[in-house]
Formats: structure tokens, sequence, C-alpha cells
């Protein structure tokens, strides 16, 4: 796998809706990227898979934008772990 060239690192306000109050968050657009196609992978709008995110996050450690990181490098981090073949 090819990783392109580095673009938008600097993070972008994204809109939410998180039931039913408006919200946003500064994310970058890899992340969001990511975060889009595992949500429709997962069959579910980005709003209500923020919110599942927001319900699951401590607060303590961090805010939404940061909770949407770890979920999705989590959620791939996991998808390698169980393709990776030991030698």
């Amino acid at each position: 796998m090819v990783i392109s060239a580095m673009t938008r690192l600097k993070p972008k306000k994204r809109s939410l809706t998180l039931n039913g109050h408006r919200t946003s968050v500064s994310i970058e657009d890899r992340f969001w990227t990511a975060f889009l196609a595992i949500a429709k992978h997962r069959g579910m709008g980005i709003n209500e898979l923020a919110a599942e995110i927001d319900t699951m996050r401590d607060p303590l450690d961090g805010g939404l934008a940061s909770a949407i990181r770890d979920y999705v490098l989590q959620w791939y981090m996991v998808r390698v772990d169980a393709g990776s073949h030991h030698d």
C-alpha cells in the first residue's frame, strides 16, 4: 500500500448532530474520511456513529474529536491484527 503525500494535516471543523444537538469537531481529512468509511461499513449515519462514540468516551480523556480519532485507529488496528500472519 502506498500512502499518498501528506494532505490537509490541519484539522477542519465538521458539523454533527448528537441526540438532536448540533456540535462540531475539528478533525483532519484522513480521519474524517476513515470515519465516514466506517459508518458506511457499519450501515450507520455519521451522526449515529458519533453519538455511539460520544457515549463510550470518558470526558476526562479528551473531547469528541480525540475520541473519533481513537475509535478510527482502533477499528483499523483490529482489522490489521485479524489479518496478520505470524511466521
